[in-house]
């Protein structure tokens, strides 16, 4: 029975846990859905909710494409560089959905949960863009099973009111520009005496192994019933 449970959860055959807070970390129903929606006390992975504000979606935009595209990467940049402040970042990605559940939402991957913990707590104090920042850890393993594949090939019927992340693209240029710049600031800061990662990476190389054994039991349960949950 406890193997059946643990087989199902998340998944469309689970009647107590949505699937789509599971998978997505979030889900158009909010507090009045019909399952629960379980909050991880840790993850690697914190949602910043509705913080991008896309020129794209104002009723008077006059933007060009190479204008909006020109917005979004400062914001990327900047929001890249400011998540490093807090730990090693792994994946950024920004949500271009229009569903009040989605729209804006910046999800942030870090190496170690600790990291992301540390981030949840100094983002909660903050304000952007006048607004204040709303953080909170993720249960978002997994962005492969989260994203809309029909978006990715251009064949999403549902368009920006998708259920499903559509995530936007940022340039490779761009990517791995961050990223070399990341990788030599995380160089600097190593103490020469000794590898401070290296110690952490121990400490958790055993929880990455059960996350990892965690997040293959999960796309294999999530495959059979992703169908069933873009019904939903």
């Amino acid at each position: 029975m406890a193997d059946h449970l643990a087989s199902i959860y998340g998944t469309e055959k689970d009647k107590v846990n949505c699937s789509f807070y599971f998978k997505i970390g979030a889900c158009r129903h909010g507090e009045r859905c019909s399952r629960k929606h379980v909050k991880p006390n840790f993850s690697q992975t914190i949602l910043i909710a509705n913080i991008y504000q896309n020129p794209a979606h104002e009723a008077n935009c006059t933007l060009t494409e190479a204008q909006l595209q020109e917005h979004f990467e400062l914001f990327f940049e900047d929001m890249y560089v400011e998540m490093c402040k807090y730990g090693e970042v792994e994946e950024l990605n920004v949500c271009d959905n229009v569903g009040d559940h989605l729209l804006g939402n910046v999800y942030v991957m870090f190496k170690y949960e600790e990291d992301a913990g540390k981030a949840v707590e100094a983002l909660n104090d903050r304000f952007f863009a006048g607004r204040p920042v709303w953080a909170e850890l993720s249960p978002v393993t997994d962005f492969g099973e989260a994203c809309c594949r029909q978006y990715e090939t251009s064949e999403c019927n549902r368009g920006g009111l998708c259920n499903f992340m559509h995530l936007k693209t940022v340039s490779r240029s761009l990517r791995r520009e961050l990223s070399e710049a990341q990788r030599l600031s995380l160089k600097m800061l190593k103490p020469s005496g000794g590898d401070r990662d290296g110690d952490r990476d121990d400490r958790h190389r055993d929880d990455d192994r059960d996350r990892d054994r965690d997040r293959d039991r999960r796309r294999g349960s999530g495959r059979d019933d992703r169908d069933d949950r873009r019904r939903r």
